[in-house]
């Protein structure tokens, strides 16, 4: 099932590339002045062997590394201690619900202003965008845990700390591997956007703005490709991830829906 969907998505992205080739190279586009995809592709090949590129490709990693795992280290207990708290969470889910839809790269350009560490402001964007969809599902996680099963540790005379570490976390943690999932896509694209808005000396962001300044569109668009590729491995590996540690979660789930 799944190399049948790879295949049909192999198809169709080669499909497009071919109409677009097709179109660009003789002239269907009219005015547009835009690289082809051969073109494209020929300078996504060569950016491996750029120094300055993978310098960028470097600063632009550790930003979201960081950011991801410092959002990570911030959420998963906050959304603990509503999730195990249900009157705090009441208390303060009218902010959470107001904060939450703000988009992330609307704070750029205050976050530049607040903080003139260039990193730390970049890092800061992405803890930012990140923590929300950790701490969602990590709520969501709470939620799930069985009633029963708490019950039934605690009329063995387990406290409140056991059931918690026995029983909620547990039953929780695959649902802090998706936010953490989904957290990742986002950060890589805050990482990137924070780089093409407030500049600086390295990154993919920073690297694009130079080269749109040179007027090198198939370079701007090469390095955009690698940024995709980055943000799919990412998404493959944690999902790889997921289902090798809590495999049982969705053989439940799975008996669940049946």
């Amino acid at each position: 099932m799944t190399g049948a969907r790879l295949l049909r998505g192999a198809i169709g992205a080669a499909g497009f590339l071919v109409v677009a080739e097709l179109v660009i190279r003789f002239g269907v586009s009219g005015r547009l002045d835009f690289p082809a995809p051969s073109a494209i592709l020929l300078e996504a090949v060569r950016l491996p062997a750029d120094p300055e590129f993978m310098a960028g490709v470097g600063t632009t990693l550790t930003n979201w590394v960081f950011g991801l795992l410092i959002a990570t280290l911030i959420a998963v207990p906050v959304g603990v201690l509503l999730g195990a708290l249900s009157p705090l969470e009441r208390a303060v889910r009218p902010l959470l619900e107001f904060m939450r839809p703000i988009p992330s790269v609307a704070i750029i350009p205050l976050a530049i202003l607040l903080i003139p560490v260039d990193e730390l402001m970049k890092i800061s964007v992405i803890v930012y965008a990140s923590v929300w969809p950790i701490l969602i599902n990590t709520l969501y996680g709470m939620h799930d845990v069985d009633p029963l099963a708490k019950e039934s540790l605690r009329s063995f005379g387990f406290g409140p700390l056991a059931v918690l570490t026995r029983v909620s976390l547990p039953s929780a943690a695959p649902f802090v591997a998706t936010g953490v999932r989904i957290a990742a896509g986002i950060a890589l694209v805050l990482a990137v956007s924070a780089e093409l808005l407030a500049g600086g000396f390295n990154g993919i962001g920073v690297f694009v703005t130079v080269a749109g300044s040179g007027n090198r569109t198939d370079l701007m668009m090469a390095a955009t490709f690698w940024a995709g590729v980055i943000g799919v491995l990412a998404n493959v590996l944690l999902m790889a991830g997921e289902r090798r540690l809590f495999h049982w979660h969705r053989m439940r789930t799975g008996a669940t829906e049946s």
